[in-house]
């Protein structure tokens, strides 16, 4: 028998590589299983009684303790879910869902969202992660980059919906995520930076729509008409916006994307 042999057949390399095998199965189960945590089990159409968690099966429950000191289960089989308001396209299993109602509020398609806590993000240091530059002396507009403030917010249709105010910083990351924006009469609202194009003058999409002659600041948004700013989820604080209003407000611009106009919901040919 050669050196590390055990017996004419079996050496140790052989046993470590059959242990490792075993290791690399239980871990590949171990994670696929803990991926259960959330979003299991699924829905059936069927009957709300049958239970899809599919192989491995969903992992007992575990308590997690929070920074805050707060407790969060998972899983957990009571999450509440967000009201939407839709019904089958057709009566076959399976079927995609079509919103019933106002279609950007049916929270459905790119406008769903999920439950997330009712609170604000906090930084590392317990203070509010995203507030506007009013309550943030420490940030501001970089030097040389335009800024937004005063400038119109022009929507899909052409039309002013209103005009930024302000803009809200994420301190942990330090960069804007919404623009405030102030209605006609009065209210205000949040635009999130990922549905807005800030033109500044003389940008090269100026140059290439032959508006070289404009010399201001523009904000586009491309996902909803000016008439349907009106309907964008509000805040409780003026000054803070919280993990649940975030998911909201998102969801309705997304909304937007596919349920803005009725031609968005056909086919491009």
């Amino acid at each position: 028998m050669g050196t590390g042999a055990l017996t004419g057949y079996i050496d140790v390399a052989q046993i470590v590589l059959y242990v490792f095998w075993a290791f690399f199965a239980a871990l590949i189960f171990y994670l696929h299983r803990e991926n259960k945590r959330e979003g299991y089990p699924l829905e059936n159409e069927r009957s709300k009684h049958v239970k899809v968690q599919g192989f491995p099966p969903i992992p007992a429950p575990k308590t997690f303790l929070l920074r805050d000191g707060s407790t969060f289960q998972a899983p957990s089989y009571h999450k509440p879910e967000p009201a939407y308001s839709a019904r089958p396209a057709a009566h076959w299993l399976g079927a995609p869902i079509e919103p019933v109602g106002d279609p950007m509020k049916a929270g459905v398609g790119p406008g769903a969202y999920a439950m997330r806590a009712d609170v604000p993000d906090l930084t590392l240091d317990g203070q509010p992660k995203i507030v506007p530059l009013r309550n943030d002396p420490d940030h501001d507009v970089a030097h040389g980059d335009p800024d937004p403030r005063g400038a119109p917010v022009v929507a899909y249709d052409g039309k002013v919906a209103g005009t930024v105010v302000d803009l809200w910083v994420d301190r942990s990351e330090a960069v804007f995520r919404y623009l405030e924006v102030e209605l006609p009469g009065g209210k205000r609202v949040l635009l999130p930076m990922n549905f807005t194009r800030i033109n500044a003058p003389g940008s090269l999409s100026d140059f290439l729509f032959g508006r070289m002659k404009d010399r201001t600041v523009k904000v586009r948004v491309r996902s909803l008409l000016a008439h349907q700013f009106a309907g964008v989820p509000t805040t409780k604080h003026p000054d803070l916006v919280t993990l649940l209003e975030e998911e909201k407000i998102m969801a309705y611009y997304g909304a937007g994307t596919l349920y803005a106009t009725p031609q968005r919901q056909e086919p491009l040919l």
